[in-house]
């Protein structure tokens, strides 16, 4: 009786879950298997918490110092709730793969849709696909970073190592992804676990290995004892603010949640809740962490040590190597999950785009493979193009990084501009907002969080493309804002030629057929008939 009741509870949900995406104007093509516990576990794995700190920690510490680490970490993540606050509201009200780059079509009106559907479109891409390679890169420096620490400071790593390393990484999750969508909702439910018990782990031993006498005083850690300016030529207060980096980077790719909504239970609620509980935990605990790692340093003349990393410096003073070691693995570990997460994000996004013919491929990208109910296609077009930006580091380290650091501008862009309509067009008659469940409402505090993230988003993009370092060299020259605008040009430049001939924005699918049809409505047959032997 209870199997019975809980089938029927599961498949009443998924109806109104895909009602709702036919209401939309797509056609129910994955399987919805992931929970709400696999839902919150993918939000808060996306942002990464102790290995995003721990590839970043050195640009705030090392720029602004250790007030820097500590103040800039709470304000850009209350900044950022704001933010992941009302891409929520967005999400609720459109779930579907495409995440804001469908919403944001939806939010203007028609003769815009083509034109915004395109730029938020290859924004959100941009953003996703430098986020995977600088992701995997950043994982597979840490792994070498443990190995110098493990055999001593005369093992030299190549940049062969480390992108050889890097492609191996992105073809196993290239191969992970392939699994079916019940697989990786129950590898997914895992990785919460994992990311926050290393991160909780790490601030127990750190506080428990170092003497009261060696721990910084609070001056250090929160006031003008802990500022030290050393950009070279910036003044004190842009010192200070290249802190907000880190925490940036961290809370980031808010959306990739919704872009596996399509494969979520009750996804209009559990995909928003996700991300406003990921966003929420993330920014509390990540300053959390912040605090004890400043609090445990040392003296900052000894980092980031022979490793290269502050984070795994700290950790071997305080720990010793073997125990630094131990712990890293699970930070590592963290790593290999964001980067998972966010190919699994990155190729519903790439379907949903080739799905709306927004790619030169005729829908190509935009099919699910028939045995695994997963765009198969999308997800090694997505592997293979990750691979890119690492490999140009063989041959040009400064680009290869300066693709990597585009990641957060470019997906910020593409959050902001949905937002930005969604308050434009409110009232406007070719377009009707639909609240979802998770609604601010339109009074003050919906109003309030949407502009103020705005202007939050704009002003970081001006600090995203600083070079952080003077006097600037072509070494250490900031190409992010170069590299976001040149592709936006040439993305314009390819729909004036010849794109907007095939892509007219978002469009419905349901006058198509496939086979996918014919599988869903086989495994259908085959629940009823399960269903009626209970």
């Amino acid at each position: 009786m209870v199997s019975t009741k809980s089938t029927h509870s599961i498949s009443s949900t998924t109806d109104d879950d895909d009602r709702e995406l036919v209401a939309l104007g797509y056609k129910p093509s994955f399987k919805r298997e992931f929970s709400n516990l696999a839902t919150i576990s993918f939000a808060f794995s996306i942002m990464g918490l102790c290995s995003s700190i721990a590839t970043t920690f050195n640009t705030p510490l090392l720029l602004g110092g250790p007030s820097s680490v500590v103040w800039c970490w709470i304000l850009g993540a209350t900044m950022c709730f704001t933010l992941g606050a009302s891409i929520a509201e967005i999400v609720s009200a459109y779930p579907t793969c495409g995440g804001l780059y469908t919403a944001s079509a939806q939010l203007t009106p028609k003769r815009h849709r083509a034109r915004v559907g395109w730029v938020v479109g290859w924004l959100n891409i941009l953003g996703q696909i430098a986020g995977i390679s600088s992701t995997e890169f950043g994982l597979a420096n840490m792994i070498w970073a443990a190995v110098v620490v493990g055999k001593g400071d005369d093992f030299v790593v190549t940049q062969g190592m480390t992108v050889g390393l890097f492609a191996g990484l992105l073809m196993f999750h290239g191969i992970l992804n392939s699994l079916a969508t019940r697989h990786l909702a129950r590898l997914t439910t895992g990785f919460v676990f994992v990311n926050l018990g290393a991160t909780f782990l790490i601030i127990i031993v750190l506080l428990s290995t170092t003497p009261r006498s060696e721990m910084h005083p609070a001056d250090y850690v929160f006031g003008t004892a802990g500022l030290f300016n050393q950009t070279g030529g910036w003044n004190t207060g842009i010192a200070f603010l290249f802190g907000l980096l880190s925490v940036q980077w961290t809370m980031t790719d808010y959306d990739a949640t919704a872009h596996i909504s399509e494969e979520v239970r009750r996804a209009a609620y559990a995909a928003p809740s996700a991300i406003f509980i990921a966003v929420i935990g993330t920014g509390l605990i990540g300053w959390l962490l912040n605090i004890i790692l400043v609090l445990c340093s040392g003296p900052l003349e000894n980092l980031p040590g022979p490793s290269g990393s502050a984070f795994l410096e700290i950790m071997v003073i305080r720990m010793g190597k073997d125990g630094a070691l131990v712990l890293w693995a699970f930070v590592c570990l963290t790593a290999f999950f964001v980067a998972q997460t966010a190919l699994q994000a990155c190729s519903r996004t790439l379907y949903a785009f080739s799905r709306d013919h927004g790619l030169p491929d005729k829908g190509y990208f935009g099919k699910n493979s028939k045995k695994t109910m997963t765009p198969l296609r999308a997800i090694w077009l997505t592997t293979i193009v990750s691979v890119l930006p690492g490999l140009l580091d063989l041959a040009s380290p400064v680009a290869a990084n300066a693709i990597f650091s585009l990641t957060a501008m470019a997906l910020d862009l593409s959050y902001v501009i949905p937002i930005f309509l969604r308050r434009v067009f409110a009232h406007h008659p070719e377009v009707m907002f639909k609240p979802g469940p998770f609604y601010m409402g339109d009074g003050l505090l919906g109003k309030f969080c949407n502009w103020l993230c705005i202007i939050w988003t704009l002003f970081i993009c001006v600090i995203f493309s600083l070079p952080t370092i003077r006097p600037v060299t072509a070494q250490n020259m900031n190409y992010a804002s170069v590299i976001t605008i040149g592709v936006l040009i040439l993305s314009f430049t390819w729909y004036i030629l010849g794109a907007h001939k095939h892509y007219i924005g978002p469009q419905s699918n349901l006058h198509e057929k496939s086979d996918t049809d014919v599988d869903i409505k086989r495994s259908t047959e085959g629940d009823n008939d399960s269903k009626d032997e209970v």
